[in-house]
């Protein structure tokens, strides 16, 4: 096994290699694309499959979502003139599929790359992230996607690792210390059940079948259906959520069917903004924590869901790119001596890349930091003045935040839907109902689903990374740090965090 991981050897390693990344057009694939050119010019190829119609429509994905992003800026500064073709010497859009086999590439197209030959790393960053998704949507791409994933690797005589970034709240709404260990074919969260992926396939499929074949009911509702299985048959096996339960299969599928391919698996806990590398404050898409931060910038939510005593495990997005690079660098450049010396292929690594365990931070320094920066940088209103900034106040239980809202907001709802009867919905009254209603069901439905994230008492250990982190030489370990305990957290979401939210998310 290497010894020592340090900048030099991390950036030599992905010299004149070949790698392969699905999920590029989201978050944290945008920024470990961009991490492994900038270290390392020589890379041979970066192939991205993406889901398009054919290779036009995926270079124009590829160039559109993913380097013309303003986190390539650093990158297009140091090329000039020349970034266009260095990125078109580096980057290989492929038109394909991550729910189909081979990733939905052609075939022929397969055969001309000689992708299979040349494959040396496969980082599977693609999902779908959608708490509610529809159960079919969601085991096509959170576990049969793996699926194809491994039979592709095993496709490659050169692969040296097969990274996968899966999430740490697999561990469901665990309490306590959460070991970093793969999943057991079959396990579940709930004792006493057993999960046969197979037969989870089979549901989908069934009620695919019935909704076909119901004329009455209107897509929408069969929508529904399809998502309220899928929550369904988390909540029998333990699991919160459709999302988080479809990458615990996943996780198993890679278990199954690892072979001789080595096998890392990556669980972030929840993702934030860059810290330092690239572009910090640099973020897409909204997590749960940002709620606090919009809310504090719009002056349009004064209730949230937080026990602010509770730690907020929050890593930044450049840390766990980190982390992937000198796992992938670590187990690629031991897998021959791991294979020799262990003929049977050992079970998946799993690194936990948090911050729970190592330097925790409370919802309490996200909350005072955000009232703290909105007091100094208030939003100016329509007429021009300075927006006062009122603070929040907090509900710690999910019981607490149900009974405030039956009294804030629900009474006036039944009282609404009475004096609509008795004017016989004149007055747009019934209208005015329906839209409350809605919006009712809406925050109702967001508090359901966040709630067990909002209030999660686990605590993510870290064993695995922190062995990983040792090896890291401390006088080369910045340009790929991934310790939380080099973070000042109030400062960094005081003047990283929470302007990066208010420039890119808000805007």
């Amino acid at each position: 096994m290497v010894s020592t991981l340090n900048e030099q050897k991390i950036t030599e390693y992905f010299k004149n290699k070949s790698i392969l990344v699905t999920g590029s057009t989201g978050f944290l694939g945008k920024i470990l694309v961009e991490k492994i050119l900038r270290v390392q010019p020589d890379v041979k190829k970066i192939y991205l499959p993406v889901r398009a119609v054919d290779a036009a429509a995926a270079k124009h994905r590829v160039e559109n979502e993913v380097v013309g992003k303003e986190l390539f800026g650093l990158l297009r500064e140091k090329h000039g003139d020349g970034f266009k073709s260095f990125i078109q010497e580096k980057i290989v859009p492929l038109a394909g599929d991550v729910m189909g086999e081979d990733f939905g590439i052609d075939p022929e197209t397969l055969k001309e790359l000689r992708l299979t030959e040349e494959l040396e790393v496969i980082v599977n960053g693609a999902a779908t992230t959608n708490f509610y998704e529809r159960y079919d949507v969601a085991l096509d791409v959170n576990v049969m996607g793996v699926k194809h994933m491994c039979n592709f690797a095993k496709k490659c005589p050169n692969l040296k690792v097969l990274l996968h970034v899966s999430t740490a709240y697999v561990a469901g709404e665990k309490q306590g210390l959460v070991e970093e260990r793969p999943f057991d074919e079959g396990e579940t969260l709930l004792e006493g059940t057993h999960l046969d992926i197979n037969t989870e396939f089979r549901l989908a499929s069934d009620l695919e079948k019935q909704l076909q074949a119901d004329d009455d009911s209107s897509s929408k509702a069969k929508r529904k259906a399809m998502k309220d299985l899928g929550l369904a048959r988390a909540r029998h096996f333990g699991w919160p959520n459709t999302y988080v339960f479809t990458k615990s299969m996943g996780e198993m599928v890679l278990g199954q069917m690892q072979g001789d391919v080595p096998i890392v698996i990556v669980r972030p806990s929840i993702i934030t903004s860059v810290q330092n590398d690239p572009l910090p404050g640099w973020i897409e898409g909204t997590r749960t924590i940002d709620t606090i931060v919009i809310g504090y910038a719009k002056q349009n939510l004064t209730y949230f869901l937080a026990d602010l005593d509770l730690t907020m495990d929050v890593i930044p997005g450049d840390m766990v790119v980190n982390a992937i690079i000198a796992a992938i660098v670590m187990h690629a450049s031991s897998s021959f001596e791991k294979i020799m010396a262990h003929p049977k292929p050992r079970p998946p690594a799993v690194y936990h890349v948090s911050s729970s365990l190592r330097h925790p931070v409370s919802y309490n320094v996200l909350h005072e930091a955000g009232f703290r920066y909105f007091t100094e940088n208030p939003r100016v209103g329509p007429d021009g003045r300075p927006v006062h900034t009122h603070k929040m106040s907090f509900l710690r239980s999910i019981a607490s935040f149900q009974l405030f809202m039956v009294l804030r907001y629900r009474l006036f709802l039944e009282l609404l839907h009475l004096l609509s009867i008795i004017c016989c919905g004149l007055f747009g009254l019934g209208t005015l109902y329906h839209d409350h209603a809605c919006k009712y069901r809406f925050v109702m439905q967001l508090v359901d689903l966040y709630g067990p994230f909002a209030l999660f008492k686990g605590c993510f250990d870290d064993v695995n990374l922190h062995k990983l982190r040792l090896t890291m030489a401390d006088d080369h370990a910045s340009l790929f740090n991934f310790d939380p305990k080099t973070i000042d957290w109030d400062d960094y979401f005081y003047r990283v965090h929470i302007p990066g939210v208010i420039k890119y998310l808000v805007k």
